[in-house]
């Protein structure tokens, strides 16, 4: 029996170290609208250590309902192979969405994986950076 019965993910936050850059790629990529944007005030004395001010940052509401939000901080580099964050994965509809993401994505000049299908996990996933080198995933169900 789990401690806790929880139904899910409500919020995800990522530390980035240029607000307003990583603020216009997730922008340009998915085009959410925005719950919170504290971003304007991040140079503000006290701003990035206040969670009422949400630290200067920008929270998105996703089309599911949750929460992805942008929190600035220094200028140290993401490492997905130490302890914290591996990636992000935010759900399409199709594995036809994610050739079309794909396509997009050259569009815009951003760098991208190929189309991966993983049959055991029914599922198919397209990769590309943020600019502060966080992995971000795509995925589609392959049925």
């Amino acid at each position: 029996m789990a401690l806790i019965d929880s139904s899910g993910f409500a919020h995800v936050r990522l530390t980035v170290t240029d607000i307003a850059r990583s603020k216009a790629f997730y922008d340009r990529v998915f085009g959410w609208p925005t719950a919170v944007d504290a971003s304007p005030h991040v140079d503000e004395p006290g701003v990035r250590e206040s969670a009422e001010q949400f630290y200067g940052g920008v929270v998105y509401q996703t089309p599911q309902g949750t929460l992805f939000g942008l929190r600035p901080v220094g200028s140290t580099s993401f490492e997905s192979a130490t302890t914290g964050l591996d990636h992000v994965s935010f759900a399409v509809g199709s594995r036809a969405d994610l050739i079309s993401a794909a396509a997009a994505l050259t569009d815009a000049d951003i760098e991208h994986g190929e189309v991966t299908d993983l049959s055991d996990a029914g599922m198919a996933i397209l990769s590309f950076q943020d600019p502060d080198d966080i992995n971000i995933e795509l995925t589609a169900p392959l049925s």
